[in-house]
């Protein structure tokens, strides 16, 4: 079995880490385009094999997709960050270059490889990998909504003092500081409503904390997050390869689901050995349609300069 991430940056070593710890594969390789730098970080994650007991064969190839043949599953990390200046629509002609030419080259040594997208801005980068590649929509899914919903969990956690285990939350739509929607009335602290423990200002303030997530650790780090989006991806593979059956929420392609069409968003889905196997139907209530919608209708504008690049 052979997995591949792509990208050997913080967010990509960090998700073949996690993947190597839990020993899920016989192979897996690493590929950046920058010279050296996945073959040093392949080298670094062998020299912990026997220290963390794992078996796990990592090489690092720079730029070499033949190295890739015939995995089963695929992460693209690969991409830039939106630096300061930057406009959405300059992210995006740089991401998407990148992100459909990898997705190419993926598909032209391993035919039926499952791609999870961690590239940002993530619904579009999704939408991008399933349009461009033509295959089937079960194995193209993008992983906001599950790192998306720990952040859920760390505050709602914080704000119950109380152990993460015994929470389950989700967080649906967009990946992004205003169009993510974390279902405060959905969430559960061993089986009973969280609502039964926290007031409607106390679950509203976890909300918004989870919506700024990602903003609020840039700030303090100067950079985008890495632990918990490499975690996340690695945990996608796992559901994946171990066919768990899991129920994650993930960016995935929508054909009247949730009543939205021709779009990649966030919802809940099950993960097993053939990608995203089915969504489930969370029966939102009039006000989380409502911000279904508007986080569709974002996720639309951004979709819509794709449009626009010669790509």
């Amino acid at each position: 079995m052979k997995v591949t991430v792509v990208g050997a940056g913080a967010v990509g070593a960090t998700c073949a880490d996690n993947i190597a710890r839990k020993a899920i594969c016989d192979e897996l390789v690493l590929v950046d385009i920058k010279e050296g730098v996945a073959e040093g970080k392949a080298m670094d994650l062998m020299q912990t094999a026997q220290i963390e007991g794992f078996d796990t064969k990592i090489i690092g190839s720079t730029n070499d997709y033949s190295k890739t043949a015939g995995s089963t599953v695929a992460v693209i990390t690969s991409g830039i960050p939106r630096k300061p200046g930057m406009t959405r629509e300059e992210l995006i002609g740089i991401n998407a270059g990148i992100v459909k030419t990898v997705t190419q080259n993926l598909l032209q040594y391993s035919p039926d490889v499952i791609i999870i997208v961690i590239s940002n801005p993530m619904d579009t980068m999704t939408y991008l990998a399933l349009k461009s590649s033509g295959i089937p929509k079960n194995r193209i899914i993008g992983m906001g909504g599950a790192l998306d919903s720990a952040r859920f969990r760390y505050y709602l956690c914080k704000a119950m003092d109380c152990s993460p285990n015994d929470l389950q939350t989700t967080v649906i739509g967009g990946h992004g500081d205003t169009t993510m929607i974390p279902l405060t009335r959905l969430a559960t602290y061993c089986g009973t409503p969280a609502a039964n423990y926290l007031d409607e200002a106390a679950l509203k303030k976890v909300a918004a904390d989870t919506m700024i997530g990602g903003a609020t650790l840039t700030g303090l780090l100067g950079t985008s997050a890495w632990y918990a989006p490499g975690a996340a991806g690695g945990s996608l593979v796992e559901a994946i390869i171990r066919d768990e059956k899991k129920l994650i929420p993930c960016c995935v392609y929508l054909e009247g689901e949730y009543g939205l069409n021709d779009i990649c968003i966030g919802v809940p889905v099950i993960i097993g050995k053939n990608g995203w196997e089915k969504i489930i139907d969370y029966k939102l209530n009039d006000e989380e349609k409502a911000a279904m919608n508007k986080s569709a209708e974002a996720v639309r504008s951004m979709n819509g300069v794709l449009s626009t690049l010669s790509i």
